[in-house]
């Protein structure tokens, strides 16, 4: 939940057989940005750390579209890259990036491998792989709590409802849920750190303080908020168990032959990209994830739809729909920020630009929230409007399709 993060156990009696990792000599070859930088000769470099987006959290149990981890409470990460000396001797990756990595434990070393977080020359490596000459390792690992200083900030909130209990927010597009590497300020937790700084669930600086899920930066809409332990506590095992409603609206690329449908397939992230989702749909990987989705207006080109999470997993629907065929419209990161549906003419190119920069994010918005009440134990539902830039391109679009531009010739 919010507690703070365990100790790390002892790491394991070293194995027979293994070769510390050489020093970096003054020969060691110039690394690429984001590598270990050389050192003298008689030490042994560190690890440098490139963190993350914020957005781009782990996957527990509960997570939404956005990028919950209300499971585990660890929300941020680091990537790390490492290149193997030249004449590196053979020695297990564990015990390798061990030495290599401060303030870092074998165990955790193991269970970054086991998770596939760990690459080695761009596949996936388990923690007995055997490190060679020149090896280019890449990992994530969690960024510890600790080290992040809440500042209490009075940004105004869009609040929905409020008692003793909890809050609902409706997070505007742009706002990022908590803080981490080069979003320290102007955070949700900033504000609420601020607005509820007389409770004592606030008062310690937990960055995770009184989230029980998120949303992604450019995803706006509903959040709730615990304002005591208990209904956290409540709130979180609901996430858990699957059993919140949640609903989302979306503009989508292209057009769906039936009016509703459900799409199932396991979402874990993607070995050729870390900071993506992929969708593996034999199974053999990542997390069992399905949205139900219904048609609510057709536009020829695009669709606007209602998604419904049953799971919800990371990127959830932006990465469900990408695998349909169906980007979110300006959704930078699976590709739906290219013109995929529509006409050859130039007038269309300049229309669908200027839907672009009125909404330059993705079309996701989270309308509407519900859940039982973790006090008075009635069930709530909570409804969001959508925000006045995705009104705007559906304005554009009504005007579009109205004018009968549909009918043009398609690309």
């Amino acid at each position: 939940m919010t507690g703070k993060t365990a100790p790390q156990p002892g790491d394991p009696a070293p194995e027979a057989g293994d070769t510390a990792p050489q020093p970096a000599s003054a020969t060691t070859p110039a690394p690429e940005t984001g590598n270990t930088t050389p050192q003298p000769a008689g030490t042994t470099p560190k690890a440098k750390g490139e963190p993350l987006a914020e957005e781009e959290a782990d996957d527990d149990d509960g997570d939404d579209d956005g990028d919950d981890d209300e499971g585990s409470g660890q929300g941020l990460y680091e990537h790390f890259s490492i290149t193997a000396d030249k004449g590196q001797t053979l020695i297990r990756l564990d015990k390798y990036l061990t030495c290599r990595m401060e303030k870092c434990s074998r165990n955790r070393i193991q269970a970054a491998a086991d998770s596939g977080n760990i690459l080695v020359n761009g596949k996936p490596a388990k923690s007995s792989y055997k490190v060679k000459p020149l090896d280019r390792i890449s990992l994530v690992m969690p960024y510890p709590r600790r080290e992040v200083e809440i500042i209490p900030e009075n940004i105004p909130l869009d609040i929905v409802y409020e008692d003793d209990d909890l809050l609902i927010v409706n997070k505007a597009a742009g706002m990022v849920v908590h803080p981490g590497h080069g979003n320290y300020q102007g955070t949700l937790v900033n504000a609420l750190t601020y607005h509820l700084r007389t409770l004592p669930m606030f008062r310690e600086g937990d960055m995770r303080a009184g989230l029980v899920h998120r949303i992604d930066k450019d995803t706006s809409g509903l959040l709730v908020i615990a304002k005591n332990e208990l209904a956290h506590a409540r709130l979180a095992k609901q996430f858990f168990d699957h059993t919140i409603h949640r609903r989302y609206v979306a503009l989508v690329w292209g057009n769906f032959e039936e009016d509703e449908g459900t799409i199932t397939g396991n979402i874990g992230r993607d070995p050729r990209d870390r900071l993506k989702m992929h969708v593996f749909a034999d199974g053999s990987e990542g997390k069992h994830a399905v949205t139900h989705w219904c048609v609510l207006r057709r536009y020829g080109y695009v669709t606007l739809v209602e998604c419904r999470l049953e799971t919800g997993r990371t990127h959830q629907i932006r990465v469900h729909m990408a695998w349909q065929g169906h980007p979110l419209f300006n959704d930078a990161r699976y590709g739906g920020d290219r013109i995929l549906k529509g006409t050859t003419f130039a007038k269309y190119r300049q229309f669908i630009e200027n839907c672009f920069a009125l909404m330059p994010r993705q079309a996701l918005h989270a309308r509407s929230l519900g859940f039982v009440h973790p006090t008075t134990h009635r069930e709530v539902c909570f409804e969001s409007e959508l925000p006045e830039d995705f009104r705007a391109v559906l304005a554009k679009w009504d005007t579009y399709v109205a004018a009968g531009r549909t009918d043009e010739e398609t690309l």
